[in-house]
């Protein structure tokens, strides 16, 4: 039987999805620090899907991934997003479209 090798963190529902097509899989269940040394690794493929793709959908992913980090982290999407804002208005967001192309020494 061909098998398709992957050695990559899934999504929950990822298992029966399979099942449902009728394919068999091999899987483990890692523990907090193994699975976020491996969905960290999940970031960078996320990103560089969407940096191929400009899918908005990527950017779901992206997000779904930096939410499960965060909270592998100890800190929940809600902390992260006041984080977020906080971090926004003492720094500013990215709404208008600045390029720095120097500074003076």
């Amino acid at each position: 039987m061909d098998t398709k090798k992957y050695n990559k963190v899934i999504r929950d529902k990822i298992p029966e999805i399979i099942a449902d097509s009728g394919k068999k899989y091999d899987l483990k269940l890692l523990d907090d620090e193994s699975f976020l040394a491996e969905i960290e690794k999940k970031l960078i493929e996320e990103v560089n899907e969407y940096s191929e793709s400009k899918d908005i959908e990527e950017l779901a992913d992206l997000l779904e991934v930096i939410y499960r980090i965060s909270e592998l982290r100890g800190v929940n999407s809600d902390e992260l997003d006041k984080i977020r804002r906080d971090k926004g208005q003492k720094r500013g967001k990215f709404d208008s479209n600045l390029f720095l192309i120097d500074v003076e020494k």
